[in-house]
């Protein structure tokens, strides 16, 4: 196996970035030191930038970050572009775009958001996201791990956060606020992986995420 290319999918964690509206926000302080090394000091929930929700995030009892298994977040992945119905993606957004390809990987979905990074109420309260028989489509069709490059995987106006439960539900993680989506072909295979930070008993954490194109 060779490596063609490397896709770096991860937003850059940065002091005031934005966030969910209402989580506090990401801090970074430069520390230094009489002998002149430099270190940083970092302040932030877990769920802050390009992160990983896991199951106890909404579920009781619920798998930890630190306990999902390497195997979830390492894998065969495809990116999709489907259309939202207004600002939802439907069941019937999916199924337009899926190949039998995709059934049991790893799946990102790219809406184009991240470009609108500010902070704005367009970008913070108004992108699109799943509709709950969207991620029964995502359960029946074996999807084991999936990613979006929005700040939640379903639209902010959803108070009660049913999509989260859903997935979360049937120890289905996933990854919000990705970025560079679009340098991915839709509908190629790529080698995505996924590692957030092992933080014992969390609920989620920051990730480094990659797409490997390789021969």
């Amino acid at each position: 196996m060779e490596i063609k290319k490397i896709i770096d999918l991860s937003v850059t964690l940065r002091d005031g970035m934005p966030v969910w509206p209402g989580n506090n926000g990401v801090k970074i302080e430069v520390m230094s030191s009489p002998d002149g090394h430099v270190a940083e000091k970092y302040a932030s929930i877990t769920h802050s930038g390009t992160h990983v929700d896991a199951p106890l995030h909404f579920i009781k009892n619920g798998t930890t970050v630190d306990r999902i298994p390497l195997e979830t977040m390492i894998g065969n992945g495809f990116v999709i572009r489907p259309e939202p119905e207004g600002n939802e993606i439907t069941a019937e957004s999916l199924r337009k775009t899926w190949s039998k390809d995709f059934d049991g990987n790893i799946i990102l979905i790219n809406t184009g958001w991240d470009t609108k990074r500010s902070f704005s109420r367009e970008f913070q309260e108004d992108f699109p996201g799943f509709s709950e028989d969207a991620a029964n489509f995502i359960i029946e069709h074996g999807v084991k791990f999936m990613g979006i490059d929005t700040l939640g995987i379903e639209p902010y106006s959803h108070k009660d956060f049913t999509v989260h439960k859903i997935l979360l539900g049937k120890d289905i993680p996933f990854i919000e606020d990705m970025c560079n989506l679009q340098s991915l072909q839709e509908g190629k295979k790529y080698l995505i992986v996924a590692l957030p930070l092992k933080i014992g008993d969390g609920s989620g954490s920051m990730a480094r995420v990659v797409a490997l194109d390789i021969y």
